[in-house]
């Protein structure tokens, strides 16, 4: 049973419809910021959407302007752990003193819109569209400079489109959330172009042409400019380091060369260019160089929990919050480009809403064996029936089925350990490199990943 003031708010918070069933509407949450004064008209917005790289580019593009000397407020979707990693003020996450103390100043107007929503036969607000209402009030009391803020799902009618966002940034939109979004990654396109506001800027990622069409459509509408990568910026090289890369890009204003960013994989460079033409865009209009000092301090305080995370070594461990085929390709080209291997294994849930399938094939050729294993959600793929798809994709003798997350960890342990000191799976060897070792790596679910990383926390690894 919940006994502290932290876990009653989260019964409180939790007890609203969940982030599984969000409502397809801005009223309720329009509603309640405006009993109270809309708070998220007091600082402008940088708006982030897309269907991968959202949290790891709203991160970059924060730190930077942070660099820059500028307060911020950081918006983001899911937390690992601990809900105040989602609202976070000038690089810091809330304290659990400010976060109850926050909420205690909420709650009343969201009861009070929750009774007008009622007498109109509408449902009350629901846990994002409550937590939005928080974040937004939290930065407008701390005070911040500019909001930073990742769209949970969608855009048109997530919960955080309630603000005109300056610029209107996307990354690579794939297929995800197809029950909710559509079928198609245009039709995907489509609802996530609605975060495009008028007379304002939109910054984009190189897209798919059905993709593109929609975003360009939607700015046309607006009246809105369009930065599109490959055109207006552009990663130049990139070149694999210790503990991250370095990287040249061509940017709106300029080009930065030789910068260090503390994150793997190529995925993370493109992430980069189009934080680094977003900040361009809202500082100067896209004319005005971001300075290398402000770049350089900006990009070395970057971080992002879960996006390819070593939590430990002998073996290797890395968590990876990927949850679709897309994301689970970048983080396969990541591990296979940052780390020599000579065994992987992964540990795999799935939430039933998820293209299983699809992300199976994605790490077929990175992974060794499967330790199949449940997401600590009701969403939760039964793990006998993921192993089935499992087995259907590579083979029986790759799959192993463990229901509890921490022996699946030890079982994957076990696994990886049995390969330590052996060459690589290819017989490469090289003298002069770094030795290769056995791997596991934990992907599929950001709620397993979340898991995971409490486990090593408390326990350690090995």
């Amino acid at each position: 049973m919940s006994d502290t003031a932290l876990d009653r708010m989260l019964d409180e918070l939790y007890g609203r419809v969940g982030e599984k069933a969000p409502q397809p509407r801005l009223s309720a949450t329009r509603k309640a910021l405006e009993l109270m004064g809309d708070p998220h008209r007091s600082y402008p917005i940088v708006h982030i959407t897309g269907t991968n790289g959202k949290t790891s580019t709203s991160r970059l593009i924060e730190s930077i302007l942070r660099a820059h000397g500028l307060r911020t407020g950081l918006f983001t979707s899911p937390d690992l752990g601990y809900l105040g990693q989602r609202i976070v003020v000038d690089g810091e996450p809330i304290a659990e003193d400010d976060l109850l103390a926050a909420w205690a100043e909420t709650k009343p107007f969201l009861e009070l819109a929750d009774a007008q929503l009622a007498e109109t036969g509408e449902p009350p607000l629901t846990f994002f569209e409550a937590l939005t209402v928080l974040a937004y009030a939290v930065f407008a009391d701390a005070p911040i400079d500019v909001g930073v803020i990742e769209v949970g799902m969608g855009g048109e009618w997530d919960s955080t489109n309630v603000a005109d966002g300056q610029v209107a940034v996307f990354t690579p939109i794939d297929l995800d959330h197809t029950e909710r979004l559509g079928r198609t990654v245009e039709e995907i396109a489509r609802t996530k172009a609605g975060i495009v506001k008028p007379g304002r800027s939109v910054v984009t990622a190189a897209q798919k042409p059905e993709a593109l069409t929609e975003l360009e459509r939607a700015a046309a509408l607006s009246e809105a400019d369009v930065t599109l990568e490959g055109r207006d910026f552009r990663v130049l090289s990139r070149t694999p380091a210790v503990g991250g890369q370095l990287v040249d890009v061509q940017g709106r204003a300029g080009r930065y060369e030789g910068l260090f960013v503390p994150l793997l994989g190529a995925h993370q460079a493109q992430n980069t260019a189009v934080a680094i033409a977003a900040v361009e865009t809202f500082l100067g209009g896209g004319d005005q160089l971001i300075t290398g000092d402000v770049l350089a301090e900006g990009l070395a305080g970057a971080s992002s929990p879960g996006r390819l995370q070593v939590l430990g070594g002998g073996p290797l461990l890395v968590v990876d919050a990927a949850h679709n085929p897309h994301g689970v390709t970048a983080m396969a080209a990541g591990l296979a480009e940052s780390f020599r291997l000579n065994h992987v294994v992964a540990v795999l849930a799935v939430l039933a809403d998820k293209d299983a399938e699809g992300m199976i094939r994605a790490a077929a050729d990175l992974v060794d064996e499967f330790v199949v294993t449940t997401a600590p959600s009701d969403r939760t793929t039964d793990p006998d029936e993921l192993a089935a798809l499992v087995v259907r994709v590579v083979g029986a003798d790759r799959v192993v089925v463990e229901p509890d997350v921490a022996r699946a960890l030890e079982t994957a342990r076990g696994l990886a350990e049995e390969h330590a000191g052996q060459p690589e799976a290819d017989g490469s060897a090289d003298a002069a490199a770094v030795p290769p070792q056995p791997g596991v790596v934990v992907f599929g679910s950001i709620t397993l990943v979340a898991k995971a990383i409490e486990l090593v926390r408390e326990h350690g690894w090995p």
